[in-house]
């Protein structure tokens, strides 16, 4: 029989591995400014939009590729200005094969290439 088909023992694994270190932990107290990420990918993006004159400002955080969330609720009650501005973030995610939703009455998600916004609730039982 040759020497490659047979068995070999099993060692026991009583003793923990010397190498191992112990668990370190990090200390969120000595970070009082916050920990620099260094821009490592897209950010997710928070504004309020009062009038339509800000869709400018607002698009350009899609363009840079960042998921935009605009709380519309200010305009709210002017359904043109709502209209106009939900139009344009429209035409915006179409430039940049990205997508566009409400999520309930008062929010836009606007997100860039790449990054799709499923339509369908999860239900958890």
């Amino acid at each position: 029989m040759p020497a490659f088909f047979r068995r070999r023992p099993i060692k026991p694994l009583d003793k923990p591995a010397s190498n191992v270190e112990p668990r370190k932990y990090l200390d969120l107290n000595e970070y009082e400014g916050g920990i620099e990420l260094g821009g490592s990918g897209p950010m997710v993006r928070i504004g309020e939009i009062y009038r339509f004159e800000e869709v400018k400002d607002f698009s350009e955080f899609v363009y840079n590729g960042d998921i935009l969330i605009l709380d519309y609720t200010p305009v709210a009650e002017d359904e043109l200005t709502l209209r106009r501005i939900i139009s344009e973030l429209k035409n915006v995610a179409k430039d940049v094969d990205g997508d566009v939703v409400a999520i309930g009455k008062n929010y836009l998600f606007v997100t860039p290439s790449g990054i799709k916004i499923d339509r369908n609730k999860i239900r958890v039982k």
